[in-house]
């Protein structure tokens, strides 16, 4: 469905995206990871021909994206992490505005306008100005705007930003609904159990290109950490700390406020090894912890950084 090859974007000295290559299959959610400054935003932007690149080519649908290329703009649905709504516009008049830049028949567009709002859940709100809305339901309203004409493909950028638990949740499993329609999504998130629940590839940029990609079980699969053991309120001394470090299959210890931190490779064990360690040493200890590798992990292991960063 998109093709980008060798895409590069300058500012001046400064090289957003370095020879940018990706491709997106139809009916997939493509997780786009980075930290910030990796080149997400100017990829998403070059994408939709509001920016003009240095280098490279991008296809959408077979076409080559351009600026006055309408036919494909029609089909694509943007939700962006800034609110795109009217303040004094009620809930129904902001999707049906927004569904008619892109449906011009009224009776069509009605019943598509309809159908957004009850897939957002916004049944007892058509009548509300935006402005008098919760977070939440502000951002169910931004989603529905956005995908009111049933477009191909949606790109979602950071859609649950700062937004309670319950509004996530109707997010996330709509973004699913939409997929099972036949939506094909892009999604950027900084939460990395989102991207891990929802996306079916994802792609982890950094300086402007595509360092890894893949599911989220072939990127575990491309790191060192097959296990991390965490083993709360205990005190260990220099010499106990080095023992650990030089247990088979460890390979980064870390000990801060009487928690300790093992990663280990995909060995079996690893945590049996860790314990029996303790006992033999006479060392108590709280509560223990082992834990697969999470997409933060790789996020970690593979750019050095935090997301967040």
């Amino acid at each position: 469905m998109i093709q980008i090859e060798n895409l590069v974007k300058r500012y001046g000295e400064l090289v957003a995206l370095d020879h940018l290559n990706l491709e997106i299959k139809e009916g997939e959610i493509f997780g786009l990871l980075g930290p910030n400054g990796s080149g997400k935003t100017t990829a998403i932007n070059c994408m939709l021909a509001l920016l003009k690149y240095d280098k490279g080519s991008i296809r959408i649908f077979g076409e080559e994206m351009r600026p006055d290329n309408y036919k494909v703009k029609q089909q694509i649905g943007i939700v962006l992490q800034n609110l795109a709504v009217f303040d004094e516009l009620t809930v129904h008049e902001n999707i049906d505005y927004f569904c008619g830049l892109y449906v011009k028949e009224k009776k069509k567009r009605k019943e598509l306008v309809a159908e957004a709002i009850h897939f957002a859940g916004l049944e007892e709100y058509v009548k509300v100005r935006s402005k008098k809305l919760s977070g939440g339901l502000q951002r169910r309203l931004n989603i529905a705007c956005g995908i009111a004409h049933k477009p191909r493909l949606i790109i979602m950028d950071e859609p649950t930003v700062a937004v309670d638990p319950q509004s996530r949740n109707r997010i996330l499993e709509g973004i699913n609904e939409l997929n099972r329609q036949g939506a094909t999504i892009i999604y950027t998130s900084h939460y990395m159990e989102e991207v891990e629940q929802i996306c079916t590839r994802i792609a982890i940029l950094d300086h402007g290109r595509s360092i890894a990609v893949g599911t989220k079980e072939e990127l575990k699969s491309m790191i060192k950490t097959g296990e991390t053991v965490t083993v709360e309120a205990v005190i260990l001394n220099a010499g106990q700390l080095q023992e650990i470090r030089e247990l088979a299959s460890v390979f980064d210890v870390q000990y801060e406020e009487q928690v300790l931190t093992v990663r280990c490779t995909g060995a079996k064990h690893n945590l049996i090894w860790i314990l029996n360690y303790l006992q033999e040493q006479g060392v108590s200890f709280g509560r223990v912890f082992s834990e697969l590798p999470t997409l933060n992990d790789v996020f970690l292991e593979i750019t050095g950084k935090q997301l967040r960063d």
